[in-house]
């Protein structure tokens, strides 16, 4: 019995000892960031070259984009020269009619019975300890809303936030939980 449980103890001590020593650290966010490597991140100012949207979209897109990773991860937020490191644009920013509705006037043109808000990023993340993991990428997400019951103005922020948290999370995905 004594033999058996020096042995049990023995083995639950190396596997700790192994689970210690790994230099991969995964966590409940799906990441593997090695952090023995990558300590920091930065991200630059992402700029509005959309021609549309709300006034402070650019700061809204760049401090939810930093929030994300501090929350999601153990990186450093440095000013500039972080071992990853995040810059673009959002490129796009279109309203486009999804389903037509008739008037039931035929002196009366049909009209949008939903209204599509589309948002596109461009983002260039490098990533100094491993250069194989560097990508410019367009990350895209839309929402619809009803413009029969209400206005953009009504609900244009809210839609904002929704489709940038959609895209924050495919950004990610794409950089740091290699999915």
């Amino acid at each position: 019995m004594k033999l058996i449980n020096r042995t049990l103890r023995s083995a639950l001590f190396a596997v700790i000892l192994l689970l210690g020593g790994c230099s991969v650290n995964y966590s409940f966010t799906g990441t593997n960031i090695n952090y023995e490597l990558v300590q920091s991140f930065s991200v630059d100012n992402f700029f509005n070259d959309s021609g549309g949207g709300p006034a402070n979209m650019e700061q809204l897109f760049t401090e939810s984009l930093k929030d994300y990773y501090q929350r999601n991860t153990q990186l450093e937020l440095v000013r500039s020269n972080g071992d990853l490191q995040f810059s673009g644009a959002i490129k796009r920013y279109a309203l486009t009619p999804q389903a037509v509705v008739s008037s039931g006037n035929p002196n009366l043109p049909d009209r949008a019975g939903q209204m599509r808000l589309t948002i596109s990023v461009e983002v260039e993340y490098i990533n100094l300890s491993n250069e194989e993991e560097n990508l410019k990428q367009n990350f895209s997400f839309f929402q619809d809303y009803d413009p029969r019951t209400t206005t953009l103005l009504d609900v244009e922020s809210q839609l904002v936030e929704e489709i940038f948290r959609n895209i924050i999370q495919d950004i990610f995905t794409a950089t740091v939980a290699n999915w």
